[in-house]
């Protein structure tokens, strides 16, 4: 029997940079100290893009310290009116402050910002032994330090006289203990500062490696050219098939359905081999792509798509996708939001759903009147695509020989997908036949098949491989993947799968959460190659929705979605720096995905541009650790175990395999 005791001293409550110390992997990167330093390099970079700096200088010193210094405005070193503390100490101390919040016509300092989670250089104080601030500003030189992860903080003193001059010298010392290795990596160091001197023309950005032997060595970007003479160079010697398209498309005052400045700039090329692309936000590298992504494709393929059509070049039986298109097209783009969103504190994926219809809006028709402009140009771009669709089709047909000539017939509740191209195919099991209601009527039916699971599946983890199949719901999973049931350590036959995706849809609840676990044991125990390829992955639905009003002519109204109450309380504090009221904004709570209209669910846990889905993977050199957790929570013979487990562990769970 435990001993603990569950009472009012049982809750804890943090204060301060207090959580970021606790639980640091919540808000940044632990594998290096890159991420906290982007933090300092961003604030860098938005005082450029407001036109207010002209230099980025980054230095890596030999104690392991960076500095990062702008001449901008300089961080304002006066008292906040509300808050009655300098607001240098706010930036650095609170996670929920900051120069980017304010966004009033006319009153704002950052109008475009790498994003509003509130978190900012507060963490990377959090993070680090010791910061050392000097704001040049008002003709005098003011220095602050802050020690002991933002727990000790120096008086605001004046070390001299400065003159005209303004900017902001920032100097961190991370704390080696948050970190699998205390140092940044170079290369990554190298990519981001590069990629701010590609999307802020006319400023320069130099970075200065200490040597212990000698100078520092120095190094410094400047790309006169812009968007397309960073893309040049990311294709190195490739040619591409067709001239650079580069533009840019801001919204103006007149525009009724965006703020002024909103919109993107880019630079697409297409190659007979894949280039990598690179996107943006805000100048915010992001890496793992996002809705600004998803609307730059969706706006060139239309563009294409009708350029094609105009000039009847489609062969006859073919069926032209986006893929096709955009599979060898690379790109540099460049979004700018006023409220950007992303997934996680890193800000590696941009979820702003606003995004996708602002991207494509703004691409698609200089991009068809470029094409149009560019006849030749365009007919080889078309002509790459064509053959892309044409090997695509090919090979789909070869799979869909195979399928047909089997024996298995498919599960009568299973509502398939029309496309037979298994990289495309994704395959829903959704808990309920409610939400698989909502989710057959939410589903693109090209590419996305439904098989709603009635009741939870049965533990798979001491089921005999031979009687696995006896079970009805199992059944119809295996017969629909078209895999059968295999071991670690065999090869099995995947010719048959019959969808790239498989993809675990249950309702944000425990039960929720149950199911997914149940689905996660199957596919673990008995296929297990499936999770290894990459195939399976665990959507995402959002436990509360925010309605938020309308804001003057430029901001209609909006509805926003919460992943759980951490995500909501986030999102009440932007509201609120925005201006809203707490009372002005309606928020409700689904009870399961069987609440939500199919276009709810569409946007938030089915469309690929929208939904948020995470991948399901065994983390490197943890296998062992794996088996012994499923071991522990499925086993039969494991409920003393478990019991003691979830008594000591089960606040502090973490959604990954």
């Amino acid at each position: 029997m435990s001993s603990k005791n569950y009472d009012e001293s049982s809750f804890r409550v943090l204060k301060g940079l207090e959580p970021v110390r606790e639980r640091p992997g919540m808000y940044t990167r632990t594998d290096s100290p890159a991420h906290v330093i982007q933090e300092v390099v961003d604030n860098a970079a938005d005082e450029a893009l407001g036109g207010f700096a002209r230099k980025i200088h980054v230095t890596l010193h030999l104690d392991g310290s960076i500095s990062v210094v702008d001449d901008g405005r300089g961080i304002p070193v006066g008292m906040h009116p509300e808050e009655g503390v300098p607001v240098v100490v706010l930036a650095y101390t609170r996670l929920h402050a900051g120069g980017k919040f304010d966004k009033r016509e006319g009153n704002s300092a950052y109008a475009f910002s790498g994003g509003l989670h509130g978190v900012g250089v507060a963490v990377t104080n959090a993070l680090a032994t010791r910061i050392e601030v000097e704001v040049r500003r008002d003709g005098k030189i003011h220095r602050i330090d802050f020690s002991d992860g933002g727990e000790r903080i120096s008086e605001i003193r004046i070390e001299g006289e400065c003159g005209r001059q303004t900017g902001t010298r920032v100097r961190v010392w991370p704390d080696a203990k948050y970190f699998d290795s205390p140092r940044v990596p170079l290369p990554e160091l190298e990519r981001l500062l590069r990629s701010k001197a590609v999307l802020l023309p006319g400023v320069s950005v130099r970075l200065d490696t200490e040597q212990a032997d000698g100078p520092a060595h120095t190094k410094t970007w400047s790309y006169p050219d812009g968007l397309p003479g960073y893309l040049r160079e990311l294709a190195g010697d490739l040619e591409p098939v067709a001239p650079i398209f580069a533009g840019e498309s801001y919204a103006d005052a007149d525009d009724l359905a965006y703020a002024p400045g909103e919109g993107a700039a880019w630079a697409l090329a297409w190659f007979e081999h894949t280039v990598p692309g690179e996107s943006y936000v805000n100048l915010i590298p992001t890496v793992a792509g996002g809705t600004h992504e998803s609307g730059l494709r969706a706006g060139v393929f239309e563009a294409i798509k009708s350029f094609i059509e105009h000039h009847a070049l489609l062969p006859r039986g073919v069926k032209l996708q986006q893929e096709d298109v955009c599979s060898r097209m690379s790109y540099v783009l460049s979004a700018r939001l006023l409220d950007p969103q992303f997934q996680g504190q890193v800000k590696e994926k941009l979820n702003s759903r606003e995004a996708v219809k602002l991207v494509s809006g703004r691409i698609r028709d200089p991009f068809e009147i470029w094409l149009n402009n560019h006849v030749e140009a365009g007919r080889a771009i078309a002509e790459l695509s064509i053959r892309q669709a044409m090997a695509r089709q090919k090979s789909a047909q070869k799979v869909e020989k195979r399928k047909t000539s089997g024996v298995a017939v498919l599960p009568g509740k299973l509502s398939d997908c029309e496309s037979e191209d298994i990289t495309e195919n994704e395959l829903f099991l959704v808990e309920g036949d409610s939400a698989g209601g909502s989710a057959k009527m939410a589903r693109n039916k090209e590419t996305q098949a439904i098989l709603p699971l009635r009741g939870k599946v049965q533990n798979a983890w001491e089921i005999d491989p031979d009687r696995l199949l006896a079970n009805n719901e199992i059944h119809d999973i295996a017969v629909a993947l078209g895999v059968d049931a295999h071991s670690a350590d065999s090869e099995p036959d995947l010719s048959g799968l019959r969808y790239g995706k498989i993809i675990i849809m249950s309702d944000a609840d425990v039960d929720g959460a149950h199911i997914q676990t149940l689905l996660l044991t199957l596919f673990f125990r008995h296929f297990p190659k499936l999770i290894e390829r990459g195939h399976v992955h665990v959507a995402q639905p959002p436990l509360y929705r925010i309605d938020v009003p309308a804001q003057g002519k430029k901001r209609p109204a909006r509805r926003l979605y919460a992943l759980d109450d951490g995500e909501l309380t986030a999102t009440r504090d932007r509201l609120a720096q925005e201006g809203f009221r707490a009372d002005a904004l309606e928020t409700g709570r689904f009870k399961g995905l069987g609440e939500m209209n199919p276009e709810q669910l569409r946007e938030t846990t089915m469309d690929p541009a929208t939904r948020r889905v995470q991948p399901v993977r065994v983390r490197p050199g943890a296998l062992d650790d794996t088996l012994k957790m499923f071991t522990l929570l499925m086993g039969k013979g494991e409920a003393a175990g478990r019991r003691a487990w979830m008594e000591a562990k089960g606040d502090s769970v973490e959604a990954d395999v």
